[in-house]
């Protein structure tokens, strides 16, 4: 289900926390699951040892979906998806694994949303994702994972910028 957020269409935040807690489990198992984690309001992600990701709908909807963890939950994420051991684990699997956790996020959020849209290809960096002036964050979760912060967002284009404006 969507909501409006300043009359911009958003997906709601239940259905982000359904859909980044089903993928989780899709990728690596029913035992691992995502803690909820406090952090004051616009808090930034510590960009220290992060890896990132996003993707971005457009169409009958557009939004950008970001993915960050820490290095660690990362590593152990591609870990867990390889079925290796972390310390087997090279950076360009680490961006895989990251990558495909923000497709799967993304396309899932993409398809509660209204039609037809396209999703890009994942973009992944060590580091953290920054995002164009035109787009507003309007859903996010922070999460933890075997310690480690994980963090989903949504972003939309602002209120009358010219990649989304009124509808």
């Amino acid at each position: 289900m969507s909501v409006l957020t300043d009359e911009v269409e958003a997906p709601a935040e239940d259905d982000v926390r359904a859909v980044t807690e089903d993928v989780w489990l899709a990728l690596l198992g029913e035992e691992e699951v995502l803690l909820p984690r406090q952090v004051p309001s616009g808090s930034p992600f510590d960009a220290t040892g992060v890896w990132s990701a996003a993707v971005t709908v457009s169409g009958g909807w557009q939004g950008v979906v970001t993915v960050e963890l820490q290095e660690d939950a990362a590593r152990l994420l591609g870990a867990g998806m390889l079925d290796l051991p972390a310390a087997e684990v090279a950076d360009a699997d680490v961006a895989d694994a990251v990558g495909e956790l923000v497709n799967m996020v993304g396309g899932n959020l993409k398809s509660l949303m209204p039609g037809p849209s396209v999703l890009s290809l994942p973009a992944v960096a060590a580091g953290r994702a920054v995002f164009a002036s035109d787009v507003v964050e309007v859903c996010r979760l922070d999460l933890a994972w075997r310690g480690g912060p994980v963090r989903v967002c949504v972003h939309v284009p602002r209120p009358g910028s010219s990649n989304g404006g009124s509808r």
